[in-house]
């Protein structure tokens, strides 16, 4: 894929970049290490004062950053508003919090002192995806930089606007340009990168083949990775649940970001006894969704970011199909400029189906039917995923089961998955390892130094 701006609502290229030369690559990498030598010292005060100013700059443009989020990926602009705001809130959150998470921690032992001291790696290479342009990358940037880390960013090459965007944006705040800088490059040059002794560590949020290669990068180098990879969260719903907040609240897990998130509802495993009213209110809310223009505010569905994933997404409902699963809503690309697919529902998944087990990007719900909680378990753990899961009961017995006996990075009660900077976030099996967010977060690229004095 070529480093362009092609707008996912009309296929229209609108603007192509360059990659970076070796020349200027190199650069690049070395003003990271210089710069990391004067920021890491820098104390928190100084470093928030950034984040404060970064945050205020987030609000204050919010709309324009917003429309160019929608124009590059397809994201409803409410929802890009919305996430430039969220953006906002997780650098206050680290500016505000950092000091203390990072502070020394006294530990008794037999030495006349010992504690706990937590130190920056240095250059950490951020491989960041396109579905949340902007998220994705505040939430690396802010706990890394306050630690003292300076950042490089690969961003997905349909989204160049928005890298340049976000390393202008903190420059503005006063970081120095060194600090945090946008490569513009393939993703065919990371491993090359990886070799290099001057970064020390990298995070991804990607497929599973990216996150594989670059673990794989990094494994000969021995560096420390973090990665949040796919999802094909359960969504459960038992007898006892609340079943009008079931039901409106699995429209927005499923349809979220045109259905682009690796935390989105995918597989909704429903109890044998409510099963038909869940997969008939279910449908008839798809079908009120408005798909259209993502530049309008009432618009609920977008278009899918780039062709491939539409054609890749639409190969998998009909293979389904053929499968033996029956199609009740939606199921075809629809004929207009753009990559735009109806909400879809599929229903009698036969076993040994793909979507048994397959990641659908896009807005595709899955229903299953199941006898009791022991089955309703049991599917939501047949799966090589593992980050998030939903489940919807008000009998306290079945809740501690789901919380306990669920495979996954998050398991959200009556409520939809989401990332809180307040809450570390990431996932188990093949959905990826380590930890963003909350203090856990901060802490996965420093060295937590052990002292001992006597």
């Amino acid at each position: 894929m070529g480093i362009a701006t092609i707008n996912p609502a009309t296929g229209e290229t609108l603007k192509t970049f360059e990659a970076l030369t070796d020349e200027q690559l190199e650069a690049k990498v070395a003003l990271a290490a210089r710069t990391f030598e004067q920021y890491r010292p820098l104390p928190f005060t100084q470093k928030a004062q950034w984040w404060y100013k970064a945050a205020d700059i987030l609000e204050a443009d919010r709309e324009r950053f917003g429309q160019l989020m929608t124009l590059e990926m397809g994201k409803p602009l409410k929802a890009a508003i919305a996430e430039v705001q969220k953006c906002a809130l997780v650098c206050r959150y680290y500016a505000d919090n950092a000091p203390t998470f990072l502070a020394d921690e006294i530990i008794e032992t037999d030495a006349s002192k010992s504690f706990i001291r937590y130190q920056p790696l240095g250059v950490i290479l951020a491989v960041m995806p396109w579905n949340f342009p902007f998220w994705q990358v505040f939430r690396f940037a802010a706990p890394a930089l306050m630690a003292g880390n300076v950042g490089l960013l690969k961003h997905a090459s349909n989204v160049p606007q928005c890298a340049l965007a976000i390393a202008e944006i903190l420059h503005q705040a006063g970081f120095p340009e060194g600090a945090f800088q946008t490569l513009l490059i393939p993703a065919n040059r990371i491993a090359d990168l990886m070799a290099d002794d001057r970064i020390r560590a990298a995070t991804l949020t990607g497929s599973e083949a990216a996150g594989a290669s670059l673990a794989a990068a990094a494994g000969k180098q021995i560096k420390k990775t973090v990665l949040e990879l796919g999802g094909s969260d359960p969504y459960i719903v038992l007898e006892s649940a609340d079943l009008d907040m079931a039901v409106s609240t699995a429209v927005t897990a499923r349809t979220i970001n045109n259905g682009q998130s690796c935390i989105a509802a995918k597989r909704f495993i429903v109890a044998e006894a409510i099963a038909d009213e869940f997969e008939q209110r279910l449908i008839e809310k798809f079908a009120a969704l408005k798909v259209g223009d993502p530049m309008q505010l009432d618009t609920d569905i977008g278009p899918l970011a780039t062709p491939d994933i539409l054609s890749e997404l639409d190969e998998l409902v009909q293979e389904n199909v053929q499968q033996g699963a029956k199609l009740r809503i939606g199921g075809q690309p629809l004929d207009r400029p753009g990559n735009y697919y109806p909400p879809t529902i599929l229903t009698q998944i036969p076993p040994g189906a793909s979507a048994n087990e397959a990641e659908f990007f896009g807005p595709v719900a899955l229903l299953f039917r199941v006898p009791n909680l022991d089955r309703a378990i049991e599917i939501a753990n047949a799966t090589p995923f593992g980050l998030g899961a939903s489940a919807w009961t008000n009998d306290p017995q079945e809740r501690d089961r789901l919380i306990c006996e669920i495979e996954a990075g998050a398991v959200f009660i009556n409520g939809m998955v989401k990332s809180d900077p307040r809450l570390p976030f990431g996932g188990i099996k093949r959905s990826g390892y380590g930890r963003e967010l909350g203090c856990q977060g901060i802490r996965e690229f420093v060295n937590i130094k052990t002292v001992w004095v006597k």
